[in-house]
């Protein structure tokens, strides 16, 4: 089923605000402020769980120079170190060369499907890279062997051969380590990689919506985690709303572990609300998982990752009568748009009009709507119901790499401070494996814009996997 709304007609394009009868929503996408670029304040990102982390710069790495038709650019190559939210700490090379980094900006683990990966064929020869190569083999003489490279391997030469490697695959560039030795290992890596499968999640709950009756066990929640057990945080106010968190024999818990399902028990006499349940784990993260941040900062992936806490929300809503809606959201690349998931657990359809196109979702069913967005902007709107439940989405689309989306970027200069190299136009530089000199630069300007005019296309399709109550 396909409506059409207005939107912008040139670049920056994206969806109109949703008028609704009772579903209504509004959106605003913002452009990037140069050296802030964060999304919009009191938002909810679409994290579907994990680590949560704050990026603080490249800490090992050497030079490279990226070979484009204005000239060879000198960037600085190799991993960035992250803090997690919690505690933790992790490393990570960079899958979007062309992006330039915001310093600290704020990451969430996240699917492939949700970045550039997902629509990569050679995703998967990028993890093989990540396992086969520092610092997962921290054993450089070994590496250096396996390589055939003779003068052996300094940390700075392996981190900066691994991440030119990697940009190979994943910005299908035409890069070379700067020194011969980090050379001869990416040129290794990069003719040995294979396809490997994805990695799971750290944490994840599956559905991070649910909806119902009072009186109801809502859900069930499903658990997926690779770490030994993980703390559930019942709802802040459950000591006087009387909603608890229990397994399917009605007892409550505080603990669980993977494939365990847990639910949401609302008393009988509860007045229609929502509630919020907290799951939360220490773990490792598992090599080759995604990062993205909440603003425009370059798409990361996992090279290694110490002892560090994960974590995943799951949300509750139920009514009495009508329509009970629950939403959640996911980036998906291959639509180039947000992914947002309406469950009706209610006794009648939820309706809702498009820009004067009407739909409606049956009692019991669950339906998948495919904004689009444009690619590299902020997003940020809100979807409420007559009930006064209501859920804000904000964040950034980043799917695509080669310096894609308007070609704009923010370029946010740090230490180190990459020189040009060859014919490089004067003053043109990468920061931080970020920031493409070709393009041109943001600087001090915020846009804000509010979509309207044009045309573009959202997709509503069916889930096939009923509500459950």
């Amino acid at each position: 089923m396909f409506a059409s709304f207005s939107a912008l007609p040139a670049r920056g394009r994206g969806p109109a605000g949703l008028a609704a009868a009772t579903l209504v929503s509004g959106l605003v996408a913002a452009g990037v402020l140069a050296g802030a670029g964060t999304a919009a304040a009191d938002g909810t990102p679409q994290s579907q769980g994990g680590a949560t982390a704050t990026i603080g710069g490249l800490k090992t790495y050497g030079a490279a120079v990226v070979h484009t038709d204005s000239g060879d650019l000198e960037v600085s190559a190799g991993l960035f170190e992250m803090e997690v939210e919690g505690g933790g700490m992790l490393q990570t090379y960079c899958v979007d060369l062309h992006t330039p980094t915001q310093k600290d900006a704020r990451y969430h683990e996240t699917p492939w499907s949700g970045t550039s990966l997902g629509s990569n064929k050679d995703a998967g020869r990028i993890r093989w890279i990540l396992q086969n190569s520092y610092p997962q083999v921290n054993d450089l003489a070994a590496l250096a062997e396996k390589a055939g490279v003779r003068g052996g391997l300094t940390e700075q030469d392996a981190a900066a051969g691994t991440q030119v490697a990697i940009w190979r695959h994943s910005d299908d560039a035409d890069v070379d380590a700067v020194d011969p030795q980090a050379e001869q290992l990416a040129d290794y890596l990069e003719k040995s990689a294979r396809d490997l499968a994805e990695p799971e999640a750290s944490l994840t709950l599956d559905p991070p919506a649910v909806s119902g009756r009072p009186g109801e066990r809502l859900g069930p929640v499903t658990v997926h985690t690779n770490a030994d057990g993980v703390t559930l945080t019942p709802p802040a106010d459950a000591a006087t709303s009387g909603v608890r968190i229990v397994d399917a024999n009605g007892r409550a818990v505080t603990s669980a572990a993977d494939g365990s399902q847990v639910f949401f028990e609302v008393p009988e006499d509860a007045a229609a609300g929502t509630a919020e349940l907290t799951v939360q784990a220490s773990t490792t993260v598992p090599v080759g998982r995604a990062f993205t941040s909440e603003s425009r900062s370059q798409t990361q992936i996992l090279a290694g990752s110490s002892e560090s806490t994960v974590s995943a929300t799951a949300s509750a809503t139920w009514a009495g009568t009508g329509a009970i809606p629950a939403l959640s959201a996911v980036r998906n690349c291959a639509e180039g748009g947000l992914d947002i998931t309406v469950a009706n657990a209610g006794d009648e359809a939820f309706a809702f009009d498009l820009m004067g196109a009407g739909y409606g979702i049956a009692a019991g069913e669950s339906r998948t709507v495919t904004v689009p967005l444009p690619e590299d902007q902020a997003y940020d709107f809100t979807i409420k119901a007559p009930s006064g439940f209501k859920k804000r989405f904000t964040g950034v689309l980043d799917c695509r790499t080669q310096g894609a989306g308007g070609g704009e970027s923010t370029q946010t200069l740090g230490e180190p401070s990459p020189a040009t190299a060859g014919g490089a136009p004067t003053g043109t530089n990468l920061a931080e494996t970020g920031g493409s000199g070709v393009t041109p630069l943001i600087a001090g300007i915020a846009l804000a814009l509010v979509v309207t005019g044009g045309a573009t296309l959202l997709v509503i399709r069916r889930k096939d996997t009923p509500v459950q109550d």
